[in-house]
């Protein structure tokens, strides 16, 4: 079975699974709730910051399922990245966020600093555009 976010086709649960397992340098931190239902992931990178001689996060992706909007998980996700970042000597963790996607703009502005550069892309297989 395949799902739909925003009219675009995505990857089934498991082949997301399964691409995670083959991708050594990614983790996921699950929010889960107190029966253990999952509420949302964070997938980060674990990356070298040549310029500081360090290393720092990236979260690449941050889902919350629709149901649980609202109640913070967001938040407690990106604490929990923050959490691991100090533990482990980053000097940052940054991701990238859609501009259309206002309810998570509006939180980000809230927890943190807006960076001062631009992101950019090369699209290079059309079919996996959001």
């Amino acid at each position: 079975m395949r799902g739909v976010l925003a009219g675009a086709a995505v990857a089934t649960p498991e082949a997301q699974a399964a691409l995670l397992a083959r991708h050594p340098a990614a983790e996921v931190l699950l929010a889960e709730d107190a029966a253990g239902t999952p509420l949302g992931f964070a997938i980060l990178f674990d990356l070298p910051e040549v310029v500081f001689a360090r290393s720092c996060g990236n979260l690449d992706d941050l889902f919350v399922r629709p149901e649980a909007r609202g109640q913070g998980v967001a938040r407690a996700l990106i604490a929990a990245a923050i959490s691991e970042g100090r533990a482990r000597g980053w000097s940052h963790l940054r991701w990238i966020v859609p501009e259309a996607d206002v309810a998570a703009i509006a939180l980000y502005e809230r927890i943190a600093t807006r960076a001062d550069w631009r992101s950019y892309v090369v699209r290079l297989d059309p079919a996996a555009s959001l």
